[in-house]
C-alpha cells in the first residue's frame, strides 16, 4: 500500500519536578536545602531515511510520545532525562502545521534530523531558592508540562524527471525500458497506483525518473488519482510528456496533450512553466502512416521525440535529449520552511480580562512560569509569589485596568484579594 499523506499526533516529554529536601544525617541536625532538579523531558525528533519510501506506517501508528523526565532527588541529585523519540520519515517528506498549512520542515536529505518538539524543562529543586535571608525554602518548582500537537506529513517524490500523460500511454513500459525499475504493466487504466522511481544510466551519467500515475481530465480537481499524485511532480526538474500518438485508446493525441497541460496549469502555474520534452509513443502501431505525427508537430512547439517503449525505438535519442536538458537546469532544492516553532513562548506575555462577577483573570505563559514555583501553603513561597508579581509589573497592570484594593484576582490556579 502506498500512502503519501498522513496526520500524526506528537507529544514531547514532561519535565520532571524539582523536590523539597533538606540534608539530614545523625551528625547534622539542621542541614541546608538539597532538593535536586527534575530531569528534562524527551524530544520528538524526525529522521529522513531512504529505508522508508511511504507513509503507510503512520496509518497504523498515529501517536508518538517521548519519555517524561524524572523528579529530582535528595542530596542535590538531578532526575534522569526522558527518552527521545526518533521518527523515521521518507526523504522528501514535507511536515506541515494542519491549522495554518505552514511548512515546518522539508526532510529532504538522507540522514537529515530535525527536532520537532523539545521536551519540557525540569523544575528546580528547593536548593535553587535559598538566599541569605531565605535559608530554608520549603518550596520547589514543577516541571513544564508539554502539550500534544498535530502535524501533517506529505511525501513529495524527489526525482529529476517526471513522466506524465494519460493512463495507458506507456509510462510504466518506458520506465522499465530505461531503468531497472519493475513497475506493474497491464493493458488497463490505473495499473499504476503509486509513483514508481527508477535510476536511469546513460553512459557515465545518471538521473532519477518518476512515473507519475493517475492524470486525467479533472485531475487537479480530484478526478481519478491525479489529485493525490500531482504534488509529486512539483519536485521534478524536467517533464517527459508521453502521448499515445497511435490513438489506440480512441482519443485524440493532441487533445490528450492539451488536457494534461491544462491540469498541470490548474494545479500550479510553476508546473506548466517546467521544461517539457514530448515523447510520441506507440509509433510502431502507425506503421508508415505519419499523418498523426506531422499534425502533432505542426501544433506543438516543443522538443519532440518519436519512440516505441515496447520495441525501444527512439529510446536512445530520448535519453540523450533528457540528459542534455538536465545539464542546463538547476538542481532540486528543498521547499523553503516558514518560521515556525511549536515551543515558542514569550516568557513575559500575559493577558488581563474582567470576569462576569467583576473579578480579574490574569493568564499567560509568564503566569504559568511563576505558578510552577508556588506552594500556597508555605509563607515563604507565597511571599516569593507576591514578589515576582510585583517585579514583573502584573500588579501595576491590574491597577491600570481599573482594579482597586479589595478586588478579587484569579491568577493561574490562585485566587487572592488585591491589597
Amino acid at each position: 500500500m502506498f500512502v503519501d499523506r498522513a496526520k500524526i499526533v506528537v507529544k514531547a516529554g514532561n519535565g520532571g519536578d524539582g523536590i523539597v529536601s533538606f540534608y539530614r544525617d545523625k551528625f547534622t541536625q539542621k542541614g541546608g536545602p538539597d532538593g535536586g532538579d527534575g530531569g528534562r523531558g524527551g524530544d520528538i525528533i524526525l529522521l529522513a531515511s531512504r529505508d522508508v519510501n511511504t507513509l503507510v506506517d503512520f496509518k497504523f501508528q498515529k501517536h508518538f510520545r517521548a519519555g517524561n523526565g524524572e523528579n529530582g532527588g535528595k542530596n542535590h541529585c538531578t532526575g534522569a532525562d526522558g527518552e527521545d523519540i526518533i521518527i523515521k520519515v521518507p526523504c522528501g517528506c514535507v511536515v506541515k502545521d494542519p491549522l495554518t498549512d505552514k511548512i515546518i520542515v522539508d526532510m529532504f536529505e538522507e540522514g537529515q534530523k530535525y527536532t520537532l518538539l523539545k521536551g519540557g524543562s525540569g523544575g528546580k529543586g528547593n536548593q535553587n531558592f535559598a538566599t541569605s535571608r531565605r535559608q530554608a525554602p520549603n518550596f520547589a518548582q514543577k516541571g513544564i508540562l508539554t502539550k500534544e500537537k498535530e502535524v501533517v506529513l506529505e511525501l513529495k517524490t524527489i526525482a529529476d524527471v517526471g513522466l506524465v500523460g494519460f493512463p495507458n500511454v506507456g509510462k510504466s513500459t518506458l520506465l522499465s525500458a530505461i531503468s531497472d525499475a519493475k513497475p506493474k504493466i497491464a493493458n488497463y487504466h490505473f495499473t499504476t497506483l503509486a509513483p514508481n522511481l527508477g535510476v536511469v544510466k546513460y553512459y557515465d551519467q545518471t538521473c532519477v525518473v518518476a512515473d507519475i500515475p493517475g492524470l486525467i481530465e479533472g485531475a487537479s480537481a480530484g478526478a481519478g488519482l491525479g489529485h493525490e499524485f500531482l504534488r509529486h511532480i512539483e519536485r521534478t526538474r524536467l517533464l517527459v510528456h508521453l502521448v499515445d500518438i497511435s490513438g489506440s485508446e480512441g482519443r485524440d493525441p493532441l487533445e490528450d496533450f492539451e488536457l494534461i497541460n491544462n491540469e498541470l496549469k490548474t494545479y500550479s502555474q510553476k508546473l506548466i512553466e517546467r521544461p517539457q520534452i514530448v515523447a510520441l509513443n506507440k509509433c510502431d502501431i502507425l506503421g508508415e502512416n505519419r499523418e498523426p505525427i506531422e499534425r502533432f508537430r505542426q501544433k506543438v512547439n516543443l522538443p519532440i521525440v518519436e519512440i516505441s517503449a515496447f520495441t525501444h525505438k527512439g529510446i536512445d535519442e530520448l535519453l540523450r535529449l533528457v540528459f542534455e536538458t538536465l545539464k542546463t537546469l538547476p538542481a532540486i532544492e528543498p521547499e523553503k520552511a516558514e518560521e515556525f516553532d511549536f515551543d515558542a513562548d514569550d516568557e513575559l506575555s500575559y493577558t488581563i480580562r474582567r470576569d462576569d462577577d467583576g473579578s480579574f483573570i490574569v493568564e499567560g505563559s509568564l503566569i504559568d512560569s511563576i505558578i510552577r514555583s508556588v506552594n500556597i501553603n508555605d509563607y515563604e513561597s507565597f511571599a516569593y509569589f507576591n514578589k515576582r508579581i510585583k517585579e514583573e509589573g502584573v500588579e501595576d497592570a491590574l491597577y491600570a485596568r481599573g482594579a482597586k484594593v479589595g478586588d478579587t484576582v484569579h491568577l493561574g490556579g490562585v485566587e487572592f484579594t488585591l491589597e
